[in-house]
């Protein structure tokens, strides 16, 4: 072959593999692209983000209160590349319906079902889960469910030990003994844009890292007609969940789920031992406690998905 034929198809190859490339960019581009949508599950309209490609292996994000699927909003972008991510909002949360107490029991049993059968409808039947707050008993009851779907487990401030309880849980336990109208007041003050605010702020570095866009539409949640009673119910059924922390536990002892804890260690309301406790049931869980709080995507999202994305190459395929 001549020269001038040698580099002509030498020039044909560059071309036909910058072209492939420029494909591959711009299907990671469309995969990476968060889609938005609500579908009928139990009888209710139940909200969901999604992105990455469905062959890949799936995370599933469960939020915490007083948020919804909005607290992954810059978490999602960051796994879709190489992973496929599902973030729904709960009933009462979010864009998620918000049936009548009369129509619906609102226990975290009743919440984790919903989201089971939502994962079911959607096919998934292998995932990861990402629990944070509400998320962790949630999380907990689908791995007690179903330990053969639950492929790792990260838990960013997702208690599930009463070591992790900080003495801010001390008005819940007064509700839990005594469910009268004194203690029930306390528990109002828990819904407040002031208290929600705090729960964005509280022990960040710097609290000018956290969009104020976080806590006003967690607020317009909570501010729904109605809400607030459906909030004080799942405050006063958050005991069953402290009840079955031990059989959370003699599953992950049983099972040995791969373990990631990332735990803002300046949370006000779930403390470092929490984090540390998983190594008592699941000995190589990897713990990372950062100087942030209690949503601490806001200040060191970036960080927390390194590390993710670290552990699940290393533990999940």
């Amino acid at each position: 072959m001549s020269m001038k034929n040698k580099l002509t198809s030498l020039a044909a190859v560059t071309l036909a593999m910058a072209g492939l490339n420029s494909q591959s960019r711009l299907l990671a581009a469309e995969f990476a692209s968060t889609t938005y949508h609500t579908t009928q599950v139990d009888g209710l309209s139940i909200f969901y983000r999604e992105a990455g490609d469905p062959s890949q292996p799936t995370i599933v994000l469960l939020h915490g209160f007083p948020s919804s699927s909005h607290m992954y909003r810059d978490l999602i972008p960051k796994l879709a590349p190489k992973y496929h991510v599902i973030a729904p909002d709960y009933p009462g949360f979010g864009y998620s319906e918000q049936p009548a107490m009369t129509h619906f029991a609102y226990t975290f049993d009743h919440l984790a079902a919903v989201t089971d059968d939502l994962l079911d409808s959607l096919k998934l039947e292998r995932y990861a889960i990402y629990i944070q707050d509400y998320g962790s008993p949630i999380g907990f009851r689908l791995f007690v469910k179903h330990p053969e779907k639950i492929s790792a487990i990260i838990t960013q401030n997702g208690n599930a030990y009463e070591v992790g309880l900080s003495p801010a849980w001390h008005p819940f336990n007064e509700y839990w003994m005594d469910k009268s109208a004194v203690n029930e007041a306390k528990l109002r003050g828990f819904l407040t844009p002031e208290t929600t605010k705090f729960q964005y702020t509280s022990g960040f570095r710097d609290s000018a890292h956290v969009s104020p866009d976080a806590w006003t539409f967690d607020q317009l949640t909570l501010d729904r007609p109605g809400n607030a009673e459906i909030q004080l119910a799942l405050f006063y059924d958050y005991q069953n969940n402290v009840k079955q922390y031990d059989s959370w536990h003699a599953a992950l002892r049983k099972h040995q789920p791969p373990v990631l804890a990332v735990w803002g260690k300046n949370d006000p309301f779930f403390v470092p031992a929490g984090a540390h406790a998983f190594t008592n049931d699941v000995p190589h869980a990897e713990v990372h406690l950062l100087d942030t709080g209690h949503f601490a995507l806001e200040e060191d999202g970036e960080v927390i998905a390194n590390h993710i994305l670290h552990f699940l190459h290393k533990n999940v395929k």
